[in-house]
């Protein structure tokens, strides 16, 4: 990420935010300070501990996004995919990817389920294609009325739910 593009990001930040802004890490990572999050109740938050993904976790804990990889060939994985789909190899192997992407489909959700779901307002839902090959479907960052469109670009932050640090989306300036 340059300069230029971290400054748009810091100031994206800054205005969504108000005074809890965003930060942005040297490697490009842009995190949140720790504070209640605006879409999900607490309870929600994942245990970690021994789940298939803590990589995903533990790297977010760092402001990092990790991804798994086939150990064999390198294509990038789902989350939870154990066998490649390219190769057949078992092996999965999790590495540090850029957290920029694009929109490859976004959706308006319209719940309400007190208890669990704490945005009384419809929310976006973003299925975003990252440089590495990986698609993730996300909430933002921060709430937001607007969709973005099909190809807006974007980078991956991470809102705290509880202890844990989830990816979010962050759409960048057209």
């Amino acid at each position: 990420m340059t300069a230029r593009e971290r400054a748009r990001v810091r100031i994206a930040a800054r205005n969504e935010q108000g005074p809890e802004r965003a930060g942005v890490e040297a490697n490009g990572a842009v995190t949140t300070p720790p504070r209640q999050d605006w879409l999900l109740e607490p309870a929600l938050a994942p245990a970690v501990d021994g789940d298939a993904i803590s990589p995903l976790y533990d790297a977010a804990a760092r402001g990092e996004l990790a991804l798994p990889f086939c150990a064999d060939c390198e294509l990038a994985l789902e989350l939870e995919q154990q066998t490649c789909d390219g190769c057949g190899h078992a092996g999965r192997l999790w590495r540090q990817v850029n957290p920029r992407g694009s929109v490859h489909a976004a959706t308006m959700m319209h719940r309400r389920e007190p208890g669990l779901v704490r945005a009384t307002d419809p929310y976006v839902i973003v299925d975003v294609e990252l440089e590495s090959g990986h698609r993730i479907v996300m909430a933002t960052l921060t709430p937001t009325a607007a969709i973005p469109r099909i190809g807006t670009a974007v980078c991956v932050g991470f809102r705290r739910l509880g202890d844990v640090a989830i990816p979010a989306v962050i759409l960048e300036a057209e």
